[in-house]
């Protein structure tokens, strides 16, 4: 399994996933595995609690992902490698009517949403795989940011930008050849 005890990687780089409402395990593995096998780097998760009310705009309804952002990174250890805050909000930035995720480009911290990847918003059949796919897509691209990653105009790589669910699902899981050579660590 990927996933990681912090005790065992203290003296090791790792991306730290930080679940931020329930995720199950199972789903947990299968993300940290993709992580594992796209960037190598061991995956280690925890759970933690915030009060999204300050971060709730009732004008919306929806969370502001940059003051959201800027609180997760806050938060980290000052010598945290690579760290991604779990949510299940619709987030917005002000420029955007919503958005799947954010992070820090060449940083250490981003943040990413379950919510808008679900069938059920879009009126369709409840469909799981589906979910954790368009997920793992997300996290994946969340994490090329940090990497100083910028959006790829690969039409089939993680990397490009994604305004729809039909836009992620037209992407693989996977960095290009050419955005694998620019991760910068």
């Amino acid at each position: 399994m990927s996933i990681v005890n912090y005790s065992l990687i203290m003296d090791k780089q790792y991306i730290t996933l930080i679940s931020y409402g329930h995720f199950e395990k199972d789903f947990l593995a299968t993300i940290a595995e993709c992580i594992t096998h796209e960037y190598s780097y061991p995956v280690s998760f925890d759970e933690s609690y915030l009060d999204l009310s300050k971060f709730y705009d009732p004008a919306r309804h929806q969370y502001d992902a940059n003051k959201l952002l800027k609180e997760i990174d806050s938060k980290i250890e000052p010598d945290a490698f690579k760290t991604l805050g779990l949510f299940r909000v619709d987030l917005f930035i002000p420029i955007l009517t919503y958005i799947y995720g954010q992070a820090f480009l060449n940083g250490r911290t981003g943040i990413v949403s379950l919510h808008r990847l679900k069938n059920e918003l879009y009126g369709l059949s409840t469909d799981e795989n589906l979910l954790t796919e368009r997920f793992k897509k997300i996290v994946i691209h969340e994490l090329g940011h940090t990497f100083g990653l910028k959006h790829c105009h690969t039409p089939a790589c993680v990397m490009l930008s994604s305004t729809y669910v039909e836009d992620i699902d037209q992407k693989n899981v996977s960095l290009c050849a050419k955005c694998k050579k620019e991760i910068v660590s």
